[in-house]
């Protein structure tokens, strides 16, 4: 800005410019010639045509055009373009025909930016909502000719290939005056009045002012019904499982009472490394009477872990509910010695026992191979290319590289092992040991259990809870998410500690 403020002869440069006239006319015929060339380009700018300025500003970040109109008379006149305003709108919000439409209703496409894009941007994103254990995912978006904060809802157990399901929470909009708006979209009685605060940064709070509307006239007992066959999609008859329905029940009582008054922070996607095994992202998961869950698979160094975005009384939102070793791959034997649970067993926990051991001696070198079946290698993808090859040499059946290249081998569950999923892949690239979180009730006595991650696909995964004899199972969240991503690896992880520490 003070770059055009010089070229103008106007704005806050105007003095600084007088000052340097006086100090540079004792300095001859250079300063003079430079004073010159100062001018002309002064002239050529005011000079230029109208649509050559509205284009060069058209091109401008929107932050950036109220401090333009501060320059000079000239420049405050051209912003007043629509055009200007509509490609801002269009190319940093994504909005496009429906701009016609605000603009039809006697609201611009300037108002619109000033109003509502500009100062809502902020929330935009990635949020999980303080709901004690249960968490949540919420994704703030421009939706049309709104700002819509939509919760995304796991399919209903246990069909976790289903695609998410959405819920509108609340919205912000200009559609019926020139004034903002802000409407809660909780209940079954249509969009009511509602507030939002953004104090502190990366987050913020909703509120309703008009709880009645949330209300059903049959009562709490109508409202349970409905929310059982909306959260689960059947009836409470459907479920014989008397702990089941207890947990239904404790998760009605607890997340109803907040009546969509929540605090909500920001969270990030993983950006991709070079070295990760697959793509980093969100993934739906079963986990047995709790229902599907919505976890987030990222890459550290040699290991991969799954955060839970969604939780339940036992293991909390936020907690680190895998925990895989990279650098410990898994060959599995035939398909006859792939039912037997012992087999497996003896596998995973040979590992286990090594890594217990490396923890309470970490001078202590490893040893090439844990037991028989294991393979060991170096950290990140050094490790992860030396564990094909091993495999690839290896007179075991086995997964012989990575997403970017391996053949899959058979795979099929131990007998014993429970699963919500009776169809699931029956092959898989790659097997590493790794270790769940369990805890009992109020995430009491929490521990880390030895189990099998499986790698079938790009978008789909598979843990082996030994202890619990349990299989779970993950598909990838295929939801385009904008405004979603992490800046750096940096400020990615300093948003996972800070999330374990909300529930801990």
């Amino acid at each position: 800005m003070a770059v055009c403020a010089r070229l103008c002869g106007v704005g806050q440069s105007r003095r600084c410019r007088r000052r340097q006239r006086h100090n540079q006319q004792d300095h001859g015929s250079d300063s003079d010639m430079d004073e010159e060339e100062g001018d002309v380009a002064h002239e050529s700018l005011l000079d230029l045509p109208p649509e050559i300025l509205v284009e060069v500003f058209s091109s401008l970040p929107g932050t950036e055009l109220p401090n333009l109109a501060l320059v000079c008379k000239k420049f405050r006149q051209i912003l007043n373009t629509e055009t200007i305003w509509r490609r801002r709108c269009t190319e940093e919000f994504g909005m496009r025909e429906d701009l016609r439409k605000m603009e039809v209703v006697g609201v611009s496409s300037r108002e619109l930016y000033a109003k509502l894009l500009h100062p809502y941007r902020h929330i935009l994103g990635l949020w999980q909502p303080d709901i004690g254990p249960y968490g949540g995912l919420l994704n703030v978006v421009v939706d049309g000719l709104f700002i819509i904060g939509w919760m995304y809802l796991p399919p209903h157990d246990p069909r976790v290939e289903d695609p998410m399901r959405r819920r509108p929470l609340f919205r912000i909009h200009m559609w019926e005056s020139n004034k903002v708006a802000v409407e809660c979209m909780y209940g079954h009685k249509g969009p009511h009045k509602g507030d939002i605060q953004t104090g502190k940064k990366d987050e913020f709070s909703t509120k309703c002012n008009q709880t009645d509307h949330h209300r059903m006239p049959g009562g709490r007992q109508e409202e349970f019904r409905t929310w059982l066959e909306e959260e689960w999609g059947r009836t409470l008859e459907d479920i014989f499982h008397e702990h089941m329905q207890e947990l239904i029940l404790m998760k009605f009582i607890y997340t109803s009472q907040y009546d969509n008054c929540l605090t909500y922070r920001r969270i990030y996607l993983p950006p991709r490394m070079p070295s990760d095994l697959l793509q980093p992202g969100l993934f739906k998961g079963t986990y047995g009477s709790h229902g599907l869950e919505i976890v987030m698979l990222s890459f550290h160094g040699p290991c991969a872990r799954a955060t839970k975005l969604t939780g339940d009384p036992n293991v909390p939102a936020g907690q680190l509910t895998l925990d895989v070793d990279l650098n410990r791959p898994v060959c599995l034997p035939d398909l006859v010695h792939q039912r037997s649970i012992e087999e497996l067993s003896r596998l995973v926990l040979g590992m286990h026992e090594e890594a217990q051991r490396e923890v309470q001696n970490p001078d202590v070198a490893p040893q090439g191979a844990a037991s028989e079946g294991a393979v060991a290698g170096g950290a990140g993808a050094a490790g992860l290319e030396s564990a094909m090859e091993a495999q690839s040499e290896s007179p075991q059946p086995g997964p012989s590289s990575s997403s970017a290249s391996s053949e899959a081998q058979p795979f099929v569950l131990p007998l014993g092992v429970m699963t919500r999923n009776e169809v699931y892949p029956r092959t898989c690239k790659m097997c590493f040991y790794g270790t769940g979180l369990i805890a009992g009730h109020g995430f009491t006595s929490p521990e880390r259990t030895p189990g099998l991650f499986v790698l079938f696909d790009e978008d789909h995964f598979g843990f082996i809870w030994l202890e619990l004899k349990s299989f779970s199972l993950y598909s990838r969240l295929t939801d385009r998410l904008a405004h979603a991503y992490a800046p750096d690896m940096e400020r990615f992880e300093a948003m996972l500690r800070n999330m374990q520490s909300w529930t801990s």
